[in-house]
């Protein structure tokens, strides 16, 4: 008596980095959203003859703003590096680099502090102010949401589960997001002023 073939194996089921995309569009439009409500107030207040949009006497430190952005540059080596190494079951890579990606992540976050620092604004101190920190904190929470990312995909691929690539692709998504991002934020708020 003759058999039939085994049948073939199902697709793999792709929800982590599928929900990982809407995530980031989510997040791509909310950012978006945030920086034209910036740029709308600055052309508002700007329109009336004698104003200023942000305070005279404030500095912006260009030195942290720009090493931010120059950051991801690394961030975006390692993250593609990871999913380069987890495709090749390298688990000692894969650590070293998401392990990199976190400690670029909490470089961003401290250069972020500083230049909360530096500029010594109060919240409540008047429309710039607001923004500037809504902005700002929004792409910290962000940002620190991206380090916990890191911290669960090494426990997750580092715990065994060496087959479950697609965490390790999710990772370096969100990262590819947060990088753009800033991009756009650094433009509008920091460069821009």
């Amino acid at each position: 008596m003759l058999a039939l073939p085994a049948a073939p194996a199902p697709a793999p089921r792709r929800q982590l980095i599928v929900g990982t995309s809407l995530a980031c569009a989510a997040g791509a439009t909310f950012f978006g959203g945030m920086l034209a409500l910036f740029m709308r107030f600055r052309q508002n207040v700007l329109s009336v003859p004698n104003s200023e949009w942000k305070p005279a006497d404030v500095p912006i430190p260009e030195v942290p703003t720009n090493v931010m952005l120059l950051t991801f540059v690394g961030v975006f080596v390692f993250v593609q590096w990871a999913v380069y190494a987890a495709k090749r079951g390298h688990r000692a890579y894969v650590a070293l680099s998401v392990g990199l990606t976190a400690l670029l992540g909490l470089a961003i976050i401290n250069a972020q502090a500083f230049v909360y620092h530096e500029m010594g604004l109060g919240l409540a101190d008047g429309t710039y102010e607001m923004f500037f920190y809504a902005v700002t904190g929004a792409f910290l929470a962000f940002t620190i949401v991206g380090v916990v990312f890191s911290i669960v995909t090494a426990f997750r691929f580092l715990g065994g589960r060496t087959n479950d690539r697609e965490i390790v692709t999710a990772h370096a998504i969100y990262w590819y997001f947060l990088g753009v991002a800033y991009a756009a934020l650094w433009f509008v708020v920091y460069v821009t002023k």
